[in-house]
C-alpha cells in the first residue's frame, strides 16, 4: 500500500535492465510513493533490456548512459534536471559486472584488464556519479544516494570473483564521499548489503542457486526478497531516514550475523 512518502521528489534510477531487476522493483515502488523518476542504464542496456517498456509503463522517461563516463554522466544530470523541472533528491546505483566471472576465469587466473574494468563499472562509477553531481550542485540539502552492495565485500564467497573487491571498493566510497557530501549539502551516502537476489546478473554467478538456498536457511527470516529491498530503498530516500548517512546497511533476513544454524546442518529439533 503506497503512503505517498516520496511525493515531491525527484530521482535518477541508475540499473533497471528487466523485470528481474532490484532497480526495477526500486523505480516501481519509487513511482507508486509519488517520485517523479528517470530510468538509466547502458546503451546496450537499451538494445536488449526492457528499459523503454518499463519506462512507458511508468510513464517516466528513460535515458542511455555509460556511467563510467563523466561525459555521458554530465549529460544524463543535466537532462535529468531538465525533465523533472528540478534538482534532484535521490539516486540510486544498482550496477555491477565482471567479464571474469561471466567468462568463467578462476580467481586465482583473473585478466587484470577485465579486473580494472570491473572496478570501473561496479564501483568507480559510484564515485564519478556523485562527484559529477556535487560539481553540478545537482542534488537537493537532505537528499540521499545509494549503492547496492553484498556481503561478499566482508565475507568469502570463493565463485565471486573481484566482485567482492568491488562492492569494498563501493562501500568505502560511500563512506569517504558520505563526509564530503554530508558537510556541504547535507546529503546522506550509504549502501545496502541485499540477500542474494534471482537477478539476470546473479543468475550468472556460478552456484548461485545453491547459494541461494543455503542464504536462506541460514538468515532467521530468509532471503529478504527484491520488493522488500524497493521498500527498503523507498524508506532511504524518504524524510524518514534523513539522520542517516555514511553507513552499509544490512537488508539480509538476519544472514550477517549467523554464525551456524540448524537448518544448514540438517539437524533440527529433537
Amino acid at each position: 500500500m503506497a503512503n505517498g512518502l516520496l511525493k515531491g521528489k525527484k530521482g535518477i534510477i541508475f540499473g533497471a535492465l528487466d523485470g528481474k531487476s532490484l532497480a526495477t522493483k526500486v523505480a516501481e515502488r519509487c513511482v507508486a510513493e509519488g517520485a517523479e523518476i528517470v530510468l538509466t542504464n547502458a546503451p546496450v542496456a537499451f538494445r536488449f533490456g526492457e528499459i523503454q517498456k518499463l519506462a512507458e509503463r511508468l510513464n517516466v522517461q528513460a535515458i542511455p548512459a555509460d556511467a563510467t563516463s563523466l561525459e555521458d554522466l554530465s549529460n544524463l544530470i543535466y537532462q535529468s534536471i531538465e525533465i523533472l523541472g528540478g534538482k534532484l533528491d535521490f539516486v540510486l546505483h544498482s550496477i555491477g559486472m565482471s567479464i571474469n566471472v561471466r567468462k568463467k576465469r578462476a580467481y586465482t587466473n583473473s585478466k587484470y584488464d577485465w579486473m580494472q574494468k570491473t572496478f570501473d563499472i561496479s564501483a568507480i562509477s559510484f564515485h564519478k556519479l556523485m562527484q559529477t553531481c556535487y560539481e553540478k550542485d545537482a542534488i537537493n540539502d537532505w537528499g540521499s544516494v545509494l549503492g547496492l552492495t553484498y556481503i561478499a565485500a566482508q565475507r568469502t564467497f570463493p565463485d565471486y570473483g573481484e566482485m567482492a573487491e568491488s562492492k569494498s571498493l563501493l562501500e568505502s566510497f560511500a563512506r569517504s564521499f558520505g563526509y564530503h557530501y554530508g558537510t556541504r549539502k547535507k546529503v546522506r551516502v550509504n549502501t545496502i548489503s541485499q540477500s542474494p537476489t534471482k537477478t539476470t546478473a546473479g543468475g550468472g554467478v556460478k552456484g548461485f542457486d545453491v547459494f541461494f538456498d543455503y542464504a536462506d536457511k541460514m538468515s532467521p527470516l530468509g532471503n529478504a526478497p527484491a520488493e522488500a529491498c524497493a521498500d527498503y530503498c523507498v524508506f532511504m530516500f524518504s524524510d524518514l531516514s534523513r539522520y542517516i548517512t555514511m553507513q552499509n546497511l544490512y537488508h539480509d533476513g538476519g544472514f550477517s550475523n549467523m554464525g551456524m544454524s540448524p537448518a544448514v546442518l540438517d539437524l533440527g529439533e529433537e
